[in-house]
């Protein structure tokens, strides 16, 4: 058995609607890291690379379905992985 499927699903009894904006609340911190990098960047090209991936996060926020609880969770799960990554000076 592995690990995931061990431990229960946090959104088992979570509304969609909750789902969703823990979602939207995922985007917007990760988002709020690349501005901030982008801000600080060092050349064209970093601000170049960083600016891209806000507008990624954008553009995968506005493509998901408010209804789609399966995709809503795989972002919130890659979000915040990737913050984790970022915050800890990895990313």
């Amino acid at each position: 058995m592995s690990a995931s499927a061990q431990q229960p699903d946090p959104y088992e009894n979570t509304p969609t609607a909750m789902v969703y904006e823990e979602f939207a609340e995922a985007e917007s911190q990760l988002s709020a890291q690349y501005i901030a990098r982008h801000r600080a960047a060092a050349d064209e090209a970093e601000r170049a690379r960083l600016w891209q991936k806000i507008i990624d996060l954008r553009d995968a926020k506005r493509a998901v379905p408010a209804h789609d609880r399966g995709q809503l969770i795989m972002h919130i799960r890659i979000w915040q992985a990737e913050l984790e990554e970022l915050k800890a000076g990895r990313g």
